[in-house]
C-alpha cells in the first residue's frame, strides 16, 4: 500500500472552554503509539505520513482521546495526499514549492 500524507484537525466541542490546546495534546499522545507514522504538528492541523489505514486507525483513536478529556462532541477534518505514482514525503512537497519560489524570483 502507499504511503499518504494526511493533515487532520480534531475539534472539541461543548467543552465549556475557548482553549482547546489540552485536547490537541491528548490527541498527539495516541501518535506515540504510532512510531511508524510520521508527525508534524502544526498551528491548525496535524500532518501525518504513513500507510492510509493506519493513520485512519490514528485518527479514530485521537477521537477517542479527546471524547475522553471531555469533548461531548467531535468535529474532524481530514484531508488525504494518497500519491501512488511517486513516493514523496512531506519536506519533498515544500522543497518543491521553494524551488519554484526561487525560480520565479530569480527571472
Amino acid at each position: 500500500m502507499a504511503r499518504a500524507i494526511v493533515a487532520v484537525s480534531i475539534t472539541p466541542i461543548g467543552t465549556g472552554e475557548t482553549s482547546v490546546s489540552r485536547f490537541v495534546a491528548e490527541a498527539e499522545r495516541v501518535l506515540a503509539r504510532h512510531p511508524s507514522i510520521r508527525v508534524r504538528l502544526d498551528p491548525m492541523f496535524t500532518n501525518m505520513e504513513g500507510e492510509l489505514a493506519e493513520i485512519f486507525d490514528a485518527i479514530l483513536e485521537m477521537e477517542e482521546a479527546v471524547a475522553a478529556a471531555g469533548a461531548a462532541r467531535i468535529s474532524t477534518v481530514i484531508k488525504i495526499d494518497d500519491r501512488r505514482d511517486h513516493p514523496h514525503a512531506m519536506e519533498e512537497k515544500i522543497k518543491v514549492v521553494e524551488e519554484h519560489l526561487r525560480a520565479a524570483t530569480e527571472k
